[in-house]
């Protein structure tokens, strides 16, 4: 009764066992992989996934580290938020998509650190499992887009994306309009377009560079795209 709250923040820990921590590191290493590959392959981003989903394996693993550590102790959750409240995210994210597998890779570390496995696992199997049909799904209806197009021009050229897409439809057997971003310095548009052969994709790049020679023109492999 006569304990002080600094006494009891002292004394409230809880010991971690080592065999649970290393099964737990090991399970939060190969979920971030799985994790990894399951965006490699079925994610629809259009940077590069490969090597942004190199970032799970860290991620996770450094939640699940933050997690097993803090639980131990009150006092260091307590000391957890002021040191997060100093932390910024800066990471320049422009699809929705890669945030969804962020916090996916950070509940994994979550569950595992506070000894959640078999929820976590689970979970992660279900997730998985609803991921890979959805995208097999919505796959079927893109199985002939066969190309991604990005566009890039500064602001000071004068394009309409009306211009664009017009020049598209005329040479594309299907356009799919995915990302259009436009800020005081540069327009971007990124479409999925269908491609029979090589002179249609030849016809497009020349009519868009009529618009304006100084256009950034990139054509992506969509089954490619790693």
């Amino acid at each position: 009764m006569t304990q002080t709250f600094e006494e009891f923040l002292s004394t409230s820990r809880a010991n971690i066992s080592v065999f649970g921590f290393i099964l737990n590191i090991i399970l939060s290493a190969l979920l971030a992989i799985c994790l990894n590959w399951i965006y490699t392959k079925f994610g629809n981003s259009l940077s590069n996934r490969k090597q942004f989903g190199k970032n799970f394996l860290l991620i996770t693993m450094t939640t699940m580290l933050i997690i097993t550590i803090v639980k131990s102790s009150l006092a260091l959750s307590l000391g957890l938020v002021g040191a997060l409240s100093i932390i910024r995210f800066r990471a320049a994210i422009k699809e929705p998509e890669e945030l969804a597998y962020l916090f996916l890779a950070i509940a994994i570390g979550l569950g595992l650190g506070a000894d959640q496995t078999g929820i976590t696992l689970l979970a992660f199997i279900i997730i998985s499992i609803i991921v890979i049909i959805s995208k097999k799904i919505s796959k079927r209806h893109h199985d002939n887009q066969n190309l991604y197009l990005t566009i890039q021009s500064n602001k000071s050229i004068k394009v309409s994306l009306d211009a664009i897409i017009g020049i598209l439809k005329k040479n594309c057997a299907a356009v799919d309009l995915r990302r259009f971003d436009e800020t005081n310095k540069f327009i971007e548009a990124s479409f999925l377009v269908e491609l029979h052969n090589f002179t249609q994709l030849s016809n497009t790049k020349e009519e868009l560079q009529k618009l304006n020679n100084n256009l950034k023109i990139t054509f992506l492999d969509n089954k490619g795209l790693l």
